[in-house]
C-alpha cells in the first residue's frame, strides 16, 4: 500500500524546497530584470522587499537579508496558499512543487489556475500536467526550440513537472 496525502494544512514547505527556490532563483545583490518585460528581482527571486515596497533597479541587499525577504514572502504566500486549498489533500513533494510554482507566479495566479482546480477536484495528474501550460514570458513562448531567450522558464517547469509526477518517496 502506498503512502497517503496529507490535508495541506497540515504540511509546510520541506528545507530541501527551500534550498531549491533559492538555487533556481539564484543570488543577485543588485536588482536585475531578469526576463524581458519582467519586474525587477533582488536577493533569491524577490520582487518585493520585506516591508512590502517593490524592489526598483539599484536596489542591493546582501545573502542574509535576501534570505531573510525570501522567507517572510513564503510564510505569507503560504498561509494564502493552504487556504486556497482547504480540505485538499497533497503528498510533500507536490506541495512544495505547487509552493515553488507560488513563490514565482504568486497566489492570485494560483487561485485562478487550473493546477488548483484539479487539486480540489483530487485529479492529481491533471494538476501536475497543467504545470506546463505556465510556459511564456513577457508574452514569448519559453519552450520554443532552440530558444535562447527564457529558457530557463521551460526547464524549471519541466522540472516541477517530473518532480509532481514522481511517486511519493
Amino acid at each position: 500500500m502506498g503512502k497517503a496525502r496529507i490535508i495541506v494544512a497540515s504540511l509546510t514547505l520541506s528545507a530541501a524546497a527551500l534550498v531549491g527556490i533559492a538555487v533556481e532563483e539564484g543570488y543577485t545583490e543588485r536588482a536585475i530584470v531578469p526576463t524581458k518585460n519582467d519586474r525587477p528581482t533582488l536577493g533569491y527571486g524577490s520582487t518585493f522587499h520585506a516591508d512590502g515596497s517593490p524592489v526598483k533597479l539599484g536596489d542591493k541587499t546582501d545573502p542574509v537579508r535576501a534570505l531573510v525577504t525570501m522567507q517572510a514572502h513564503i510564510s505569507k504566500e503560504e498561509a494564502k496558499f493552504q487556504q486556497s486549498l482547504a480540505g485538499a489533500r497533497l503528498y510533500q513533494h507536490e506541495y512544495d512543487v505547487y509552493m515553488d510554482w507560488v513563490y514565482q507566479y504568486g497566489t492570485g495566479r494560483w487561485s485562478t489556475s487550473s493546477m488548483r482546480r484539479h487539486v480540489l477536484a483530487g485529479e492529481y495528474r491533471k494538476a501536475c500536467d497543467a504545470l506546463l501550460l505556465y510556459k511564456f514570458s513577457g508574452g514569448y513562448d519559453c519552450s520554443t526550440p532552440g530558444n535562447k531567450r527564457c529558457r530557463g522558464v521551460w526547464d524549471r517547469q519541466l522540472e516541477r513537472h517530473k518532480k509532481c509526477v514522481s511517486p511519493p518517496l
